[in-house]
C-alpha cells in the first residue's frame, strides 16, 4: 500500500494531478477540497494516498490532510458508494461540513452534491452516524479556516504515539492564534498533565 507521496507537482488538471517522486510521475485523483489548496506547478507537496486495485487498473487517490483520507476510506466502505462518489462528496463538502450534515441528519445538504440522491444521502446518514471518527466529531467546532492548523497539530501528535481521542481533547484547548510549533507545544503540555 502507498501511504503517502512527497514530490514535485508537475501538472494540475482537475480532478487529477501529476506528482513526480524521484523521477517517477504518479497520476493521482484528488477531491476539489485538496485541489484548491495545492501550490502552483513546480512546487513541492506531500499527499496522503489511498490505492484502489481493480482487475483492469490501479487508481491512486490523494489528500492534503489525514482527515480527508480517513473520511474517504469511511465512505468507500458503504455499500453503493464507490471511490468516484466519495471523491465527489469530498469535492462538494469539506470534511467538517460532511460530518455536520450527517450528525444533524441533513439529507438535503448531502443531495446538493451531484450524484447523491435522497436514498444515498439517507444511507450515508444511517451508516456513518455512529462511525464518526472521534477526532473529526470532536473537532466539529473548529472553523474551516483553522481546520488545516488543527490537522497539522493532530498529525504531529498522532505520529508521537498519542491516540486520536487524546489529541482531539488537547486540540480543543489549543489557542488558534499561536504558531503551529507553539500549538503543538501547548497541546503536548496539556497531554503531559493528563498522564
Amino acid at each position: 500500500m502507498i501511504g503517502r507521496l512527497a514530490g514535485v507537482l508537475r501538472e494540475k488538471q482537475p480532478p487529477q494531478v501529476l506528482l513526480e517522486v524521484q523521477g517517477v510521475s504518479y497520476e493521482i485523483d484528488v477531491p476539489m477540497s485538496t485541489f484548491y489548496d495545492l501550490p502552483e506547478s513546480g512546487a513541492s507537496v506531500m499527499l496522503y494516498t489511498h490505492l484502489v486495485i481493480r482487475e483492469d487498473m490501479h487508481l491512486l487517490f490523494g489528500f492534503l490532510t489525514e482527515s480527508e483520507r480517513q473520511t474517504f476510506r469511511a465512505l468507500i466502505k458503504i455499500s453503493g458508494i464507490g471511490a468516484r462518489m466519495a471523491l465527489a462528496l469530498l469535492s462538494g463538502l469539506s470534511v467538517s461540513e460532511l460530518y455536520q450534515a450527517i450528525a444533524s441528519r441533513d439529507s438535503a445538504r448531502l443531495t446538493m452534491v451531484p450524484g447523491i440522491g435522497k436514498k444515498t444521502a439517507e444511507r450515508l446518514i444511517l451508516e456513518l452516524r455512529d462511525k464518526l471518527s472521534p477526532t473529526v466529531r470532536d473537532l466539529d467546532h473548529v472553523s474551516s479556516s483553522s481546520c488545516s492548523y488543527s490537522n497539522d497539530i493532530m498529525n504531529a501528535l498522532i505520529s508521537l504515539g498519542y491516540s486520536e481521542r487524546e489529541v482531539a481533547w488537547a486540540i480543543k484547548s489549543v489557542d488558534n492564534h499561536e504558531s503551529l510549533s507553539d500549538g503543538i507545544r501547548q497541546a503536548l503540555q496539556l497531554l503531559s498533565k493528563e498522564k
